[in-house]
């Protein structure tokens, strides 16, 4: 079964749904038969790179808040990500573009490393002091190197803005063809949706739906049977005729 998740670095409630989706998954019978791939989703797609303004300014011009309004919203961010065992800096972070990070993570995706990567850059971003947006490519470089990649692969994919971009754009087209307009999303076998940070037993509860939901595969061939020839683990058959 694969369980697809769009999301942005730059979303809180992608940083607390993924732990929520995980906790329900950890305990899923079949979770060695599940598998998870991220999709890219921005939120703030119109930003330039190097345009970085604190949180909370954004937060305030965007929803037509106060800061002390915004400042709240943070707070009570951070005791829901501290009761899933997340680090939150409810102070003090900052916002940006995150499309070279979603770039990364389609190099990680074909290296196998895109679900380390994903949690290295939610932790830098909601977690650390030191920023992931801005001009200087080094930090995200230091975290793909973190994840497992290649200093240098990662150096040539954010030194090129056409590498990996037609992937991230794919993805946010599909997003929109399914009708995601924020996240998290879940799309658990291309049959169920959840829509945001869910609480785990939700997931719990898709996972198992999906998972029993599946289709045995019907045979299709002479007289129904589906036994044409075929190779197999002790050879190929050979024709008798």
């Amino acid at each position: 079964m694969r369980v697809e998740i769009w999301s942005d670095i730059a979303c809180p409630w992608c940083y607390v749904g993924k732990a929520r989706f995980e906790k329900a998954l950890a305990a899923f019978p079949h979770r060695d038969e599940v598998e998870v791939v991220h999709r890219s989703f921005e939120l703030d797609p119109g930003r330039a790179k190097g345009d970085v303004q604190p949180v909370l300014a954004m937060l305030a011009k965007k929803y037509g808040m106060s800061e002390a309004q915004a400042q709240a919203g943070e707070d009570n961010l951070g005791a829901q990500a501290a009761a899933e065992g997340l680090d939150y800096r409810t102070r003090d972070r900052d916002h940006g573009n995150t499309f070279d990070m979603h770039r990364l993570l389609h190099l990680a995706k074909e290296h196998g490393r895109q679900d380390e990567l994903i949690q290295i850059l939610y932790r830098a971003n909601f977690a650390e002091e030191r920023s992931v947006f801005g001009e200087d490519d080094e930090r995200l470089v230091e975290l793909a190197v973190e994840a497992g990649l290649d200093a240098d692969a990662a150096r040539k994919v954010l030194a090129d803005p056409a590498a990996y971009a037609d992937e991230v754009r794919a993805d946010e087209r599909e997003a929109a063809e399914l009708g995601a307009n924020g996240v998290p999303f879940f799309v658990l076998d291309r049959k169920y949706g959840v829509s945001g940070a869910q609480p785990a037993d939700v997931f719990t509860q898709a996972l198992s739906r999906a998972w029993g939901e599946r289709s045995p595969l019907k045979p299709v061939g002479q007289g129904g049977q589906g036994d044409g020839a075929a190779c197999g683990p002790d050879g190929c058959a050979v024709p008798q005729h």
